[in-house]
C-alpha cells in the first residue's frame, strides 16, 4: 500500500485490482469465487482508504502551525 500511496493511486476498483494482482504474484492465495473476490476487494478498498487517511493525517500533523502548506520557516 505504501508504494501505491507514494505514487498517488486513488481508492478505486483499479487500484484494488492492482493490489490483488500484486498479492497473487507474491503467492498469496485468493479464491476464484466471485463472491469471495468481491468481499476481498471491498475489504482491501476499506483498508487502503484507512491507510491513506492515516498518512494524510500524519502529513497534516507534521506541518508546523502558521506556515503555508508546510513551508519551512528558516527558524531553527
Amino acid at each position: 500500500m505504501a508504494e501505491l500511496y507514494s505514487v498517488g493511486k486513488k481508492t478505486n476498483k483499479e487500484t484494488v485490482e492492482e493490489i490483488i494482482a500484486g498479492l497473487e504474484a507474491m503467492g498469496t492465495y485468493i479464491p476464484t469465487s466471485e463472491v469471495v473476490r468481491r468481499e476481498y476487494r471491498h475489504v482491501l478498498l476499506k483498508e487502503y482508504e484507512e491507510y491513506i487517511e492515516m498518512h494524510e493525517r500524519e502529513k497534516h500533523d507534521t506541518i508546523p502551525p502558521n506556515t503555508p502548506d508546510g513551508e519551512e520557516t528558516g527558524e531553527r
